[in-house]
């Protein structure tokens, strides 16, 4: 599910688990089978090799079963305190449906994990529950919870390798909107469930055919008040469930703080994240499966190493080389600018806010 106006009614949604086929599911997908291989990547190349394991990741209702992806050090790659990255599913879209995808984006030194959040959605307008994978904002504590916990127990496989004070997101389609709203730090409907708080931990997303509609106002997409966390937007241009690329770039101009960027992947329909196609985008895609499925992975990677680690390749990849790079891609980004002073008052002042800044942090 990529928008929120496909939300409110549910009863599309409905209408399209019933029919199997149905593409009025927006961003929802069939199972899909098989794995395929990457293409090169461009650019700065993923130096790590993968591993994966499952587990069940606890929740307040319960628990999660979990795909986990890391890197494996290796003398000329060594892996230490890894970023946490968390992968949003998109509505109805099973854990499986993306192992290409996040192993790929682990290959750039990232802990990706993918839970299958199960949960009852009510229609807000004819009460009616159904049972299925959605995503929620709820999710972002718990996968906090669990890195911090995983990272002191010396029966992980993660155990003192991950950093779980630097959190990025990836969401698809619903899990983008998902994303998008826990940035904002607002407890959306139908994305959130009880309350949330956005933690310190949250530092940068991207997000894969998403818009974010808000059906109470006519489907406009409001103003998106990321405070000054870096988020990027990826998209096809023969995404049929987004409805045209428009309102993904209408989504980008919406983000109210830089840095952002607006990646848009020529041939590539809803689905270029998962490991196959899907028939619930009615559009067929022209850039073959492996390939897309690659430039998507590189260029989520690359922006959580540019936004979480500050990596001088990646933040010049992103922001500056890639777009000439990449014949698949065109890119649109802004970077955040820096103040400059025109007195030496101003220069005064501005050093002493940025150490007011680092005192306060410390305490």
């Amino acid at each position: 599910m990529q928008c929120l106006s496909a939300v409110y009614p549910l009863r599309a949604m409905i209408k399209a688990i019933q029919m199997q086929l149905s593409i009025a599911v927006v961003g929802s997908a069939c199972l899909v089978l098989g794995m395929g291989l990457p293409a090169v990547a461009l650019g700065p190349k993923p130096v790590f090799d993968v591993d994966r394991f499952s587990t069940n990741l606890p929740t307040a209702t319960g628990a999660d079963e979990a795909d986990i992806y890391h890197p494996v050090s290796s003398p000329n790659a060594p892996v230490d305190s890894l970023p946490v990255v968390l992968l949003l599913q998109g509505a109805l879209v099973d854990k499986a449906d993306y192992t290409n995808f996040a192993s790929q984006v682990a290959q750039y030194g990232l802990a990706v994990i993918v839970p299958n959040h199960i949960r009852t959605a009510i229609d807000p307008v004819t009460g009616q529950a159904f049972t299925g994978f959605f995503s929620e904002q709820q999710q972002v504590h718990d996968v906090l919870a669990y890195a911090t916990a995983a990272n002191t127990n010396s029966a992980s496989p993660l155990a003192n390798r991950l950093n779980p004070n630097k959190l990025g997101l990836i969401g698809h389609s619903l899990g983008g909107a998902v994303g998008l709203s826990a940035i904002q730090d607002i407890c959306f409907p139908f994305l959130c469930t009880g309350t949330f708080s956005r933690p310190p931990e949250l530092m940068a997303g991207v997000f894969y055919g998403s818009t974010f509609r808000d059906p109470r106002f006519g489907g406009m997409i409001p103003p998106i008040e990321n405070d000054g966390i870096p988020v990027a937007l990826i998209a096809g241009d023969r995404d049929g469930v987004v409805g045209n690329f428009a309102a993904v770039e209408e989504t980008y101009e919406q983000i109210q703080d830089p840095p952002k960027a607006l990646i848009r992947v020529q041939g590539a329909n809803h689905y270029g994240i998962t490991n196959e196609d899907s028939l619930r985008d009615p559009v067929r895609p022209t850039l073959g499966q492996n390939i897309t499925t690659e430039t998507i992975a590189r260029w989520s990677g690359l922006f959580l190493r540019a936004s979480l680690l500050n990596d001088s390749g990646a933040l010049d990849y992103i922001y500056h080389r890639g777009d000439g790079l990449d014949e698949n891609v065109s890119v649109t980004s802004e970077v955040a600018t820096v103040p400059e002073p025109t007195s030496l008052v101003g220069i005064l002042a501005f050093g002493v806010l940025g150490t007011l800044r680092r005192l306060k942090r410390r305490q």
